[in-house]
């Protein structure tokens, strides 16, 4: 298992303009966060050992932004012809079969994880109420074969000084996992 560091694009970075559905119905863009604290974008898939091994406490994570007001997308990016398991109908059953609450989303053409600078899965992008860059970095210290407890305390004590209207610690740590499948 191959990781990669998310790329730690400079803070204040404006979030980048997208529009995207999932295989739901829902569709989502950067405006639909408008008026909320904040915005979530995390780039995830369903088979990488990383996400799979902080799925279920990101997905408390998700639900404790949302309750704080942030609005959450998650956001495929991988190669559906040469990882199948991420292709979007199975992206329709892993939202089905674990209740997400938030939209995840395919990005078909790759251009939005390229406009964000997304590296990694998971890799995650936090932004203020002004829509710049206050978070970008690990969930926490935990690896899948570190034998850490997964708390996502790096993550969520960003999440809580955003929904405060405060800027998050700038000591941030890259998140890492399996690099984005780019199409050839």
């Amino acid at each position: 298992m191959a990781a990669v560091l998310s790329s730690m694009i400079p803070l204040g970075t404006p979030c980048p303009e997208f529009r995207l559905r999932d295989g739901r119905g829902f569709s989502m863009s950067q405006s639909d966060a408008l008026g909320m604290k904040g915005l979530l974008v995390i780039f995830l898939c369903n088979h990488c050992p990383y996400v799979k091994h902080i799925h279920s406490p990101l997905l408390s994570l998700i639900q404790m932004a949302q309750e704080q007001g942030l609005a959450v997308a998650a956001i495929n990016s991988n190669d559906p012809l040469t990882h199948p398991q991420d292709g979007p109908l199975e992206m329709v059953i892993a939202s089905h079969a674990h209740r997400y609450t938030f939209p995840y989303l395919f990005d078909a053409t790759q251009e939005v994880a390229r406009a964000f600078g997304a590296e990694c899965t998971p890799d995650f992008f936090l932004f203020d109420a002004q829509f710049r860059l206050a978070y970008r970095g690990q969930l926490d210290d935990s690896r899948p074969s570190n034998g850490l407890p997964v708390t996502g305390a790096d993550l969520r004590a960003a999440v809580l000084a955003v929904a405060a209207g405060e800027k998050p610690s700038a000591q941030q740590k890259p998140s890492i996992g399996c690099n984005i499948k780019w199409r050839a």
